[in-house]
């Protein structure tokens, strides 16, 4: 069964094999951390589950084609506590560049944009533990994260790949497509 997909029912013994894969060793941990809890206390609720050192994390709202071997030997060779994914997205907006109410210049759509968003595929020491509390009030991003960045302790990882929220049913209807017509570049084989 640990190299099979499959389906638990929770409160039960079901187990429901599906597809089998080759990926033994895969560890999958489903943990209740709360109805209300933000989310620096859902990963402080994980801390006991974590046994390596280093740990992956992601919200899962999105995909890409991220090298993992790449990101993972980044993280161990800096030495900090964190690792974030930034990528620079392509603007779904025209951008204008305005000096008062004079026009400079106007971009349609630009390809690469002069800021990184977080992609939310983090690499980290068990130290990051440190910087979240079980109160259901602690935020990683606006807690964590912030106060890792003010003390050099968290790196950015600059992927110039494919990534695409799924945050919208518009998301969900771009993916679905680049997915059905074999365009799935996040899809390993």
């Amino acid at each position: 069964m640990l190299a099979n997909d499959f389906t638990l029912e929770l409160g039960t013994k079901n187990i429901e094999i599906h597809q089998k894969h080759n990926e033994a060793g895969r560890k999958v941990s489903l943990v209740d951390t709360g109805l209300n809890a933000m989310t620096g206390a859902r990963i402080k609720r994980v801390e006991d589950y974590i046994d390596d050192d280093i740990f992956m994390l992601t919200y899962g709202d999105g995909v890409i084609d991220l090298g993992i071997k790449k990101l993972l030997e980044f993280h161990e060779k800096h030495g900090k506590i964190g690792t974030v994914t930034g990528v620079s997205p392509q603007l779904r907006y025209g951008e204008l560049l305005i000096e008062g109410d004079h026009v400079l210049s106007f971009d349609e759509k630009p390809k690469e944009n002069m800021s990184s968003i977080s992609r939310g595929y983090f690499v980290f020491n068990k130290k990051i533990f440190d910087y979240v509390s079980n109160d259901d009030d602690c935020g990683f991003e606006k807690d964590a994260l912030q106060k890792l960045a003010r003390d050099g302790e968290l790196k950015g990882f600059l992927h110039d790949g494919f990534w695409q929220c799924r945050d919208t049913f518009r998301d969900y209807i771009y993916l679905q497509g680049l997915f059905n017509n074999g365009k799935a570049v996040w899809k390993k084989r």
